[in-house]
This record gives C-alpha cells, structure tokens and sequence, in this order.
C-alpha cells in the first residue's frame, strides 16, 4: 500500500464507531439548513390549495389578494405557462402540474401562490383568493380506484426516467399506473393438491414522513441560469428534471444541497423546486418556499395498502404455492409509487423458498394526497402481510411459528421466487440471532388477572434498489490533506462519515482528517439519490474507486519521479517535487453501477434481479389489559444483516430509529380523511408520533456476522431493515396474549379492544 503524506499512516478506518463527523456543528447550532438561507431581494411564498377532492377550476379570483398591502404578486397555472409551457413533472410520470392546470385532484393540492417581502403577509393573502370548482365525484380506496369509472387522469404521462420500467404506460382508460406480475411454477396446481389452504386480507393506512425539518426549496435566478438551493435527497436529479422543464442544458442549472433534518423518501425527486423555479422566472427574484408541518401532509405520504394473500400448504407445513393481489394507494399523483409497485411486489413471497408464486401488484391513482417511498420501499406494509399470513398459518396448523419459518426459509444458494439466487443474505441466521435473543425455548411467563402477556417473532427482507448509479471524486492536496466530492446527501444517516470513514481505508488517513464536500451538482459528481439504503453500497463502491485510482496515481507519479517502489510515495513531497513549490492536486475518479438484468414484463423473472439482500428480524413481548385493550412492549429485539458494519455506532442509531419510527406506524400513526377526502389530523396535536414514553426502557439490536462478498469492505445498507417484521411481531404477540388476531394497521387499544368484544359476544356501547 503506498503511504500518504500525513505524520503517521492511520489504521484501518473501515469498522471504526465513531462519532458523526458533523456532530458538534449540530449540537452547537452551527450546522446550516436550507431554512436559515436568506437572499438579498428574497421573496416568500405561500400557497393556496385546493378544497376539494376532484373538481374543475371554473376561475380563479386572485384580485383582492393582489391588492393586498406588502404582496408582489400571486401566480397560477396561468402564469406558469409563460415561463414553462409544459409544466408537468415526476419521476415515474410526468403527470404533476406545477400548479393545478384545469382541474384539483386532490384536497390540498397547490392551486396559487402569493409572493411577498414578509412571509406572514403572504401567508394571510392567501386567505383573500377566491376559487371556484365544478365538483368532479372522487374515489379513495385502492381496490376501488383500480376498477372504478371515476378516472383521476384521463392522459397517462409516462416519464420513462427508469430504465427497469421502460414498459411503463400505465393501463389506458383507469386508474391503474402500473401492473407488475410475477409468475413461477403451476400455482393453481399447487392449490388443487394442497393439503391446506389459507386465504387472508391485510390493509396499512396512509402515513405521514414526519421529518422534522419541512420542505424547504429557494430558486435564485442569475444570466441565463438558476441556482435552487433545496433540502432535497436528490439533487442529481433535481438538476436533469429542472434542465428538461425548462429546455435549458443542465450546466445553466445550479441544486445545492445542506444537512437535512429528516427526509426518509419525503424529499425524494422534485417536490417545491420546480415551483420556486417557475416563480423566481416570473419575478425575476430569489423566491423561497418552507412548508408548514401541516403542509408536509399534502405533499408526499406512504402508501395505503391492501394485500390478498392466499398460501397452499402440504401436510409436512411447507409452503407449495402462493397468490398475492396488492393494491398500493399511490393518491392524485404517481410520484415514485410505480417502482415501490414493482420493487417491493416481486417480494410478495416473502422470505419463504416456495416453488409456485403468482403476484400482481398494482400502482392505482385515487384523489388523496399522492404517496411515494417510505423508509423501506413498501417492504414494511409487504413485510406486515406476509409475516402476518405466516403466524396465521401456523397458528391454525399447531406449529410453532419459529418452526414453521424454519421449514420454509430462504437459504443460501435457492433462487428467490424471481429466478435470482439467494446470495450473502443471512436470513437463517438473522432469525436464529433473533429467537436466541427471545429467550423462545425457555419458559414464559404469561401474566395473571387482566394483565396478559404474548409474544412474536417477524422476518424479512428487501432488495436493493437496482440499476442506479453513483460517481465520486477524491481530490489529494499538495500537504496531503483529502477531500471527498459526493452528491450523497446527508439526512442525519452519517453518510459524511461512512465515506470518510471508506476513503481514509484506502488511503491510510484518519476520517477525522477528511472533508466531505455538501452536494452542489456544479462541484459534486452525479448520484441518483440518496434513498433506499443505496448510499453505502453504491456511493461506498464510488468512493472505494475513487481513492484507490488516487493512490495508483500517486504511485505512477513516484514512478515518474524516480522513487524506488521499496520506499513511501508521500504525497507532498511528491507533489512538491514535480510542480517545485507546495501545489497541484491528485485527482481520484470512481464510478459505479451493479450488474442488473431487468424483469421480464410478462413473468417477472430475472437472474439478477438485485446486487444484495437487505435482511431484517423483530421479536417482541407484549402486555394487553383485557378490560380496556391498552398495550405496551415490555422487549424488543432488532437484528439486522448489514454485512460488514462501516461503522458500528451508527449502525446501532440506524437500527433503533428505524424500530421506533415503525412503532409509530404499527401503533399510532394513520392519516383520517372524511368521506370527501378532507384531511381532520394534520398536525401533531392529533397525528400521534412516539414518544419517549411509549417505547420500551431497552431497544435490543445486533448485527449478525455476515460478509456482503460484492459489497463495498464487505458491506450493505442498514437504514431501513429494522422496519421489517415489527408490526406483525406486534400482531402475533396479541393474539399470543388474549387471542384475538388484527389484520388491520395501526394497532391501537380501540381495535384491541373492539376485537376482544367481538370475540367476546358483548356488544359496543352506543357511540
């Protein structure tokens, strides 16, 4: 290895738990966000949204807001079109105005906006618009919406941005974007011959993100070009996305990028940017854009789900067949829904070797506030379906559910339902780690009186997001100081640190010594985004690549030089060798794309369908009172197959936060629209987030030890496989206490408590 011109080559780095470099500029309040940013001549918008569900604008009366004291302007679609005559964006589609054009589609939808010197006059503007609609009827469900005549778009736009969809067109004449099938074996054979057959349905609720910093997005128009600073995952692809909306090359457009305070998809492709942009063009200044809390939920949510599922048995408890129908609640607006549709549909099977599989999964409009990725890409509500089937099968044939995954599992080498082979994914032991930390085999004590305890067990697994792309640079300075150029960006997954971390291994400099430059797409190289646990894999590789094309840099300069190969190439003495003084840089390029063979559209089949398997295992202990159905955990254990952990201390937060943030889900969380689409809980007064006091004193996690071989020093990425199994362990758990089985998200004490009623013959209490 050659050594760097530092005061002593470091030690390995890759493996250390070390402190988030950007920890103390947080804890101290020096770390900037986009929402600190002013501009000089900056001007705040406020948006006015629509009212109704589904409607035609008949006019838009903007009068009295424009003769408003201190407002500069208010904007429709209207004016819109002067500055980009297409006006329609999205990943999947190209089906998203920037503000409505013709008709709403949604309560909430971005109808006008006031611009303003003062925020809190264009916020009270806004008040003063007055819009008048032709109400349209609406639908909600996604069952519904996906044979209904109501129809949210008459034209499907689609984008063509992925290519793994190319296919996509959506289904002309409904609601349907996106119909992914995947066919293995003979399942109706597999039915016919069953020894047992099980049939269930499954529904999650619409959620909220929740990160803690809002949307925020600035557009500062220069000569022929536009700056957007934005707390955005994307910024790669927020610059082609703007480039194409204007018609401009994409050196005329500038996204830089800050820490983010939380995104988990929330801030995935375009959201506020192409709004800012249309009005910074229409004002000709810097226009700035933060979302409320409230704001947030109309933006982007998670998918509503609904999952039929349907399992062939043999007499042994081994699984022969299964059929799966899912239905994703994609709202007005198809955002990334279509790839969550196919990526997390193909997994319908579950981590489970089962030789006939028949899945369709589809992505289907309905007029709610448009969904997109989540924190684990649909595997969540998959993984709550599956397992939860799974406990239910069991449970009706009298085998342990430890046992019956055991019968069933996954193993190394066995071709997933898609035809990929199972590869470096530790399921088995992932499980095994789990039931180890559950104490299953020992006696368990089951409480007395009304107090009941129960316990349950949840796997599972998700694949890589595939094909995406990522490219770093690593720039070595004439004192051998480094610094690493990235578009990842960092949401507050210490990423900053993990490529430093990565970088300084090469090299053989401390992380601690390292810079990591902010994503500024005139600077940092492309990354497609930071999303679906990409970041160390991809941008890891990148990075890898990047450095070690700087130290055979470094070594082809000492060759140049004439340094024997038997002593130290050290950097700066190198450098001031070849320029006669303390200068030049050497630069490293590192690009990366894994192996992908896309699915076949009629079957779904592939022999590479993902680079890695991200696994995931929950057990917990619950506590029911039978009077009122109130719960609480009283254990809870999380292990993860991340391979070789980049840095164990951040693993550690990773896992935890995700188990929590899924408790939320399980637990508490759930978007309430009435019976014309109105929103009644957008706030944190009625939308219950976990606190302290509701998860348990101890949060047990542990990484298995396993080796991803194609991965980065060995590994994959960690930030959502603590999500997996954590609501039908919960599920399983309750029934395992007092006997009643949910099939429904969130679990909550009223539903516990209207189960055990029912099972109980006694009737509700009029309401």
């Amino acid at each position: 290895m050659t050594t760097i011109d530092t005061e002593q080559t470091a030690a390995r780095q890759v493996g250390r738990s070390l402190n988030r470099l950007e920890a103390r500029a947080k804890v101290t309040g020096r770390a900037e966000y986009i929402h600190n940013l002013v501009l000089p001549r900056m001007l705040y918008g406020k948006i006015c949204r629509s009212t109704v569900a589904h409607g035609r604008i008949v006019n838009i009366d903007v009068s009295a807001a424009q003769a408003m004291e201190g407002v500069h302007a208010v904007y429709t679609a209207q004016d819109v079109l002067r500055v980009i005559p297409e006006p329609y964006f999205g990943p999947a589609f190209h089906d998203q105005p920037i503000l409505a054009l013709d008709k709403v589609r949604y309560v909430g939808e971005p109808v006008a906006v006031v611009l303003a010197a003062d925020p809190h006059v264009a916020e009270e503007a806004t008040h003063l618009i007055m819009v008048e609609y032709e109400e349209l009827p609406a639908v909600f469900n996604e069952v519904e919406a996906a044979s209904s005549d109501v129809l949210v778009h008459d034209v499907l736009k689609p984008a063509g941005t992925f290519p793994d969809l190319k296919h996509l067109a959506g289904r002309k004449g409904t609601n349907v974007a996106l119909d992914f099938q995947l066919r293995r074996g003979d399942v109706e054979a597999a039915f016919a011959s069953a020894a047992h057959v099980f049939e269930d349905t499954f529904t999650t609720q619409q959620v909220m993100h929740t990160p803690l910093e809002p949307m925020v997005s600035i557009a500062e128009p220069g000569d022929e070009a536009i700056t957007i600073h934005t707390a955005s995952q994307s910024p790669s692809f927020v610059r082609i996305e703007i480039a194409r909306l204007l018609g401009w090359a994409e050196n005329r457009v500038r996204v830089k990028s800050a820490l983010l305070g939380g995104g988990f998809g929330a801030k995935l492709y375009i959201k506020l940017e192409a709004l800012v942009t249309a009005l910074s063009l229409l004002s000709r200044r810097p226009v700035k854009i933060s979302l409320t809390m409230e704001e947030q939920f109309f933006t982007i949510t998670k998918h509503a789900t609904t999952f039929r599922m349907k399992t062939a048995v043999s007499e042994d408890g081994r699984i022969t067949g299964r059929k799966c129908d899912v239905w994703w609640n994609g709202g007005a607006y198809a955002d990334i829904g279509p790839r969550v549709t196919q990526k997390s549909g193909f997994t319908a099977s579950g981590p489970y070797d089962i030789e006939n599989v028949s899945i369709d999964s589809y992505a289907v409009y309905t007029n709610l506030p448009p969904a997109g990725a989540f924190r684990g890409f649909g595997i969540p509500q998959m993984v709550w379906a599956y397992e939860s089937h799974a406990d239910m099968i069991a449970r009706a044939l009298k085998i342990d559910p430890v046992e019956f995954r055991r019968r069933n599992i996954l193993r190394e080498g066995r071709p997933h339902a898609t035809g990929t082979p199972m590869k470096d994914a530790a399921i088995d032991l992932v499980l095994d780690r789990v039931v180890d930390r559950m104490n299953w085999t020992a006696p368990f004590e089951r409480g007395t009186g009304t107090l009941r305890r129960g316990r349950g067990i949840g796997i599972g697994f998700k694949a890589l997001v595939a094909p995406t792309t990522s490219v770093a640079m690593v720039s070595l300075a004439g004192d051998g100081s480094c610094t690493v150029y990235s578009s990842t960006v960092d949401m507050g997954q210490a990423s900053d640190t993990a490529i430093a971390l990565m970088a300084g291994d090469v090299l053989g400099i401390a992380a601690e010594k390292i810079k990591v430059v902010r994503p500024d797409t005139d600077v940092t190289p492309y990354d497609m985004a930071t999303l679906g646990s990409r970041s160390t894999f991809h941008m890891g590789h990148a990075v890898r690549l990047a450095a070690e094309d700087v130290r055979t840099k470094l070594r082809e300069l000492a060759d140049e030089l004439g340094v024997p190969k038997d002593q130290p190439a050290l950097a700066g003495d190198l450098l001031r060798r070849k320029y006669g003084m303390q200068a030049g840089n050497i630069v490293g390029i590192g690009s990366f794309i894994p192996d992908y063979t896309s699915p076949k559209h009629e079957t779904g089949q592939s022999e590479n369908i993902t680079p890695n398997w991200m696994v995931g295992g929950c057990g917990v202990e619950v506590e029911v009172d039978t009077e009122t159905g109130h719960f609480r955990l009283i254990r809870f254990e999380n292990v993860v197959d991340c391979g070789t952990p980049i840095n164990p201390k951040v693993v550690d937060t990773q896992i935890s936060g995700a188990a929590i943030m899924q408790l939320g889900i399980t637990m508490f969380e759930r978007m309430e629209f009435d019976e014309v689409g109105q929103l009644r809980n957008a706030s944190f007064a009625e939308y219950k987030i976990p606190g302290i006091h509701d998860i348990p004193h101890v949060i047990g996690r542990e990484t298995v030890d396993s080796v991803q071989s194609n991965g980065p020093f060995g590994a994959k990425g960690v930030g959502e496989s603590a999500t997996f199994g954590v609501a039908s362990a919960i599920a399983e758990a309750t029934e395992d206490s007092v006997g009643v089985r949910l099939t429904s998200l969130p679990l909550t004490p009223e539903t516990v408590f209207r189960a055990l009623c029912a099972a109980r013959n006694e009737p509700m209490a009029e309401e």
